[in-house]
């Protein structure tokens, strides 16, 4: 019979002493990311590379700290790279509707900004103080009274020579009309009329005459009109240039190694000069709604703004940018609009940049599953990183919706690292289904959720739990308490030597036990606080283990703990609830009878089986036929099920259970009802590991603490599983002191022994199993039941089906 698990195996403890301290508030705080190399090193490969497509895909669980270590590491590699440039928007006064990007020295756009801001402050109050003066009134008079005289001689000239020919020169409302004087006195067109055409038509061709030369003067008088309005617009041009023109030298010579400010400068001020009036205050017109407000006035000067879209004044190296929520206009930007009597209008300076532009020449970090989840922000971001350049520009138009006058800015360069954080399957699906993907993200930086449990990693380990205790101003844990974090992180990995890196965990337990600190009055988190955090937090969410451990107790559901039986083996389970699992026995049952059907498994007629399930019994008739079948046929109808099992089952952990019900049915021989069992099993009869082994000891654990500890029961586990027991305290107590059990088995034959207390034998030269075994007691129940079935046919004919003559045998 194998040995049983030493108490030193059941549990790898963490001494106190070991940890080289008294409390966490001693040590130094965690820096660095710790279990992670090869997510490190891909980390450092991808963000080293600057090659085209070289993203990084960070992949990890939920709760394995990827998001912080990430961050925390992109902060400390980008504090040693320079400031990227700074990215504004202007107005392109050539046209309006692309605005231009212009790019400045880091700090350089707020600068920019404040500086055209007094810029026009200025101009708007030293030009009309310009156009106010003495000097400009007199220049202004002198060419309006110098074209008053020259149309007065004008018209004077052209009066005198109509009344020479018999006409006056008269106004009216709809120009200059030449009327005929008869007898001293101007004519009215009806009497013009009623005149002897022998009288009207020489004056008729007279008039004609007089009316040419009216005419040439006024086009004369045109001609002088517009060169004095010339002379007016050279004037008023002069006079905004002495304004405009220093105002405009001193930032060209603050700006002048900047090429681009000084050409926008320059179109600021043709600009300004060539729409002199709206800096003059000339009065606005009304609109139907009413006078224009003032907000609405200071509209024409927008135009001289600058929209600073990326500002790098205070940041420090390259900017690393966290967007959450990576929606179509936080990751590209957006083009605000605003309400304008009843109407939308929009301009350059309600352009607003994105994460992309904030991030330029740095880190953009993104959560992938959002990133999907968005409209367009996937397409997008691909676009941009594919293009290297960001353009700005609205949804609708993506849609194709109709939408109304909008602009197109000038796209800006691209240079950015992306980092999406996900999980590993995203990775896969994307990979394999997106060939844009692979050529973006080249390198996949993967998170694991555990690490090696060294002297390093321990150390890491605490020294991130003091991180934790200064970062959120909780109590420090005493060394006691510290090793109890440690044995939590090997009991969340299931491994002895593992640590968990799902560090959210190992966070919300060191908060938990502050809480409990706090309300006992202790200066320090013990080991008892510990303690107790863990077992609150399972208590929140054991109910139902409570309710199905209360009905084991009360014999609702059947399970023995105690005496022997025929056919029947308590298999172990685990119940997955969200954040909590625990163990549940259950009893499977086999019956046997003559007949050839093979293993019926009713969890899977009963649609309940999974298919790895399905696997595991199939796996029972391969080892049926490759240990009892050489010399006769496998004449057997047997039957397993799950007792009062009303949920799917999945899995293979149970096919070592079900395999030791068969054996007991088909013997005969009765097992301990007090030796749960898992394990899975190969068709050599090789004992494979399983998963949650430590809630599936302690789940039969606690059954038999309610009945009564014995000192008989115990579990049958794989060996395997023995380096991932990580029990409670209470059950390493108790087998410490004789009254628990957990038995390691390589293959079936020892599992058998420890169920049945019989030698398992083992098939000898002749093929034949030894005397007293319970392989030869099988052996001969099975050729037993193939010559009965065979006799059973030959006097009754062939049977009418598999299962035609059928002899049951319950095994229980």
């Amino acid at each position: 019979m194998p040995e049983e698990v030493p108490v030193a195996k059941l549990r790898n403890v963490c001494d106190p002493a070991s940890l080289g301290f008294s409390s966490t508030a001693d040590l130094p705080g965690l820096e660095t990311i710790i279990g992670q190399q090869r997510a490190v090193q891909a980390l450092e490969f991808g963000l080293a590379v600057r090659a085209k497509g070289f993203n990084v895909y960070v992949a990890g669980q939920p709760g394995t700290g990827k998001t912080t270590a990430v961050q925390t590491f992109l902060e400390t590699v980008a504090k040693a790279e320079e400031r990227p440039s700074d990215w504004c928007y202007i107005h392109n006064f050539a046209d309006p509707y692309r605005p231009r990007a212009l790019r400045l020295p880091p700090g350089g756009g707020r600068g920019l900004q404040q500086d055209m801001k007094s810029f026009i402050q200025r101009a708007r109050k030293e030009i009309p103080a310009a156009f106010e003066s003495d000097v400009y009134s007199a220049r202004r008079d002198a060419i309006g009274a110098a074209l008053q005289r020259q149309r007065e001689a004008l018209l004077a000239q052209v009066n005198q020579k109509a009344q020479q020919e018999g006409f006056t020169i008269q106004a009216t409302p709809v120009g200059w009309m030449v009327t005929p004087i008869v007898e001293g006195r101007p004519l009215s067109e009806q009497e013009f009329l009623s005149l002897a055409p022998e009288v009207r038509e020489p004056i008729r061709r007279r008039r004609e005459t007089v009316e040419t030369e009216l005419k040439r003067s006024l086009k004369e008088a045109r001609n002088w009109e517009r060169e004095a309005n010339r002379r007016l617009q050279t004037l008023n041009r002069e006079v905004a240039l002495n304004v405009v023109g220093g105002l405009i030298e001193d930032l060209e010579e603050k700006y002048e190694a900047l090429p681009q400010v000084v050409a926008y400068l320059k179109e600021v001020q043709e600009d300004i000069v060539s729409n002199i009036d709206q800096f003059l205050g000339q009065p606005q017109p009304e609109t139907p709604a009413g006078p224009i407000p003032a907000w609405a006035q200071e509209l024409p000067f927008r135009k001289y703004e600058v929209n600073v879209a990326v500002d790098h004044s205070e940041t420090v190296g390259a900017p690393v940018v966290m967007e959450m929520n990576p929606t179509y206009n936080n990751l590209l930007g957006r083009i605000e609009k605003e309400a304008l009597y009843g109407a939308l209008q929009t301009d350059f300076t309600l352009i607003k940049g994105g994460s992309l532009h904030q991030a330029n020449g740095g880190y953009l970090v993104l959560p992938v599953e959002e990133v999907l989840r968005n409209l367009f922000a996937y397409d997008s971001l691909k676009r941009a990183i594919r293009d290297r350049q960001i353009m700005v520009e609205e949804m609708g138009e993506r849609l194709g919706f109709l939408t109304s006058k909008s602009l197109q800015p000038e796209p800006i360069p691209l240079d950015v690292k992306v980092l999406l954080i996900g999980p590993p399957l995203l990775y896969h699906l994307l990979y394999s289904l997106d060939g844009d993907f692979r050529e973006l993200f080249k390198v996949r930086a993967e998170f694991d959720v555990r690490m090696d449990r060294s002297e390093e990693n321990v150390r890491n380990y605490v020294a991130f739990v003091c991180t934790i205790c200064r970062r959120e101003g909780l109590r420090p844990l005493d060394a006691a308490a510290a090793a109890k974090v440690v044995e939590y992180g090997s009991r969340t990995a299931e491994d002895q030597d593992k640590l968990t890196t799902r560090f959210s965990e190992i966070a919300d337990l060191i908060r938990e036990a502050n809480f409990w600190a706090q309300r006992a009055g202790s200066a320090q988190v013990t080991e008892a606080h510990v303690r107790k955090a863990i077992d609150n937090k399972i208590h929140r969410s054991n109910l139902i283990q409570e309710r199905i451990q209360e009905l084991i107790q009360r014999g609702t559901f059947l399970v023995d703990t105690t005496g022997e039986a025929v056919g029947q083996v308590n298999g172990l389970a685990v119940i997955e609830l969200g954040d909590y699992a625990f163990g549940r026995p259950s009893r499977i049952t086999a019956s046997i009878g003559l007949g050839q059907a093979g293993l019926i498994d009713i969890e899977r007629e009963a649609k309940l089986g999974g298919p790895i399930h399905t696997k595991g019994v199939l796996i029972l008739s391969g080892y049926f036929s490759q240990r009892y079948a050489h010399d006769k046929p496998f004449s057997l109808a047997a039957r397993l099920v799950f007792e009062q099992s009303y949920e799917g089952v999945e899995g293979d952990s149970a096919s070592c259970a079900e395999l030791f019900t068969l054996l007991s049915a088909i013997s005969g021989v009765p097992v301990r009802q007090g030796i749960a069992v898992t394990g899975s099993l190969n068709q050599q009869g090789e004992v494979q590991a399983i998963g949650g082994v430590n809630q599936k000891i302690e789940g039969f654990f606690d059954v038999c603490q309610a009945a009564g500890l014995t000192g008989d029961q115990g579990v049958i586990i794989p060996e395997s599983n023995v380096q991932n027991l990580m029990l409670r305290e209470d059950v390493v107590e108790a087998v410490e002191q004789g009254r628990f059990h957990v038995y390691p088995i390589r293959t079936v034959d020892q599992g058998i022994e420890i169920l049945t207390g019989r030698p398992a034998g083992e098939r000898g030269p002749d093929g034949a199993f030894p005397e007293g075994t319970l392989n030869l007691l099988v052996d001969q129940r099975l050729r037993e039941m193939a010559e009965r079935l065979r006799s059973f046919a030959r006097d009754s004919g062939p049977p009418a089906g598999s299962q035609a003559g059928e002899e049951e045998t319950e095994g229980q």
